[in-house]
């Protein structure tokens, strides 16, 4: 069964067409890859599936119902686009915790466990502006995973991650793929899509191409 349904999608921006005629669809417990060059579209796409930028054309359908018009944004979704945004001054934990305020789904323990799902100590006191770029990932895929969503929809979740990192980061998709989840990955390392995906699109010009 069709957990996303994507017909027909357009965006365009000031006469830029940003992508064009997207027909797609994603099952539960499949992990779909998204690649392309910067500037395919990707990100749009993945912005437009979550319902942070509406379309011009054609519709997003979860769990039957239409994005930006029976919902704003998907009920049940985790997100990693583009480099994770963090309050500097607040510990990894306490920025999850002021996340966890605002969706009233994680509670402190669920804090703590995501943390410690992607290798980042809850008891750390060290501000967020001192976190490398691959820690500084990790959290965001915390922040993802915290409200144990049944979509993710993750841009580039590798990035800044060494070999270690990497192969934990494949792990725990592949089990979140056995839990049923329906995830898109966007990424320009193709033995990673190679390696987790069922179903591969590849963008041009705001185009699936074959």
């Amino acid at each position: 069964m069709a957990k996303i349904i994507i017909d027909k999608a357009g965006k365009i921006i000031k006469d830029s067409v940003i992508f064009k005629d997207i027909s797609i669809s994603c099952e539960e417990g499949k992990i779909y890859g998204l690649v392309g060059r910067n500037g395919a579209g990707k990100t749009m796409l993945m912005k437009s599936i979550c319902g942070l930028t509406s379309l011009t054309s054609g519709s997003i359908i979860i769990d039957n119902k239409r994005i930006g018009i029976d919902v704003e944004i998907p009920e049940s979704i985790g997100v990693i686009i583009e480099v994770p945004g963090f309050i500097p001054y607040f510990s990894g934990f306490e920025n999850l915790r002021y996340l966890a305020n605002l969706t009233k789904k994680a509670d402190s323990n669920r804090i703590r466990e995501v943390l410690k799902i992607v290798n980042l100590d809850p008891d750390s006191k060290k501000h967020v502006s001192k976190y490398s770029l691959g820690m500084r990932q990790r959290l965001g895929i915390a922040q993802a995973i915290m409200d144990n969503p049944d979509i993710l929809l993750l841009d580039e979740p590798m990035n800044g991650l060494d070999n270690d990192g990497v192969e934990e980061v494949k792990k725990l998709l592949k089990s979140f793929k056995q839990q049923g989840k329906t995830i898109i990955l966007a990424s320009h390392h193709m033995e990673d899509i190679d390696e987790l995906c069922d179903e591969v699109f590849k963008m041009d010009k705001g185009e699936i191409v074959k």
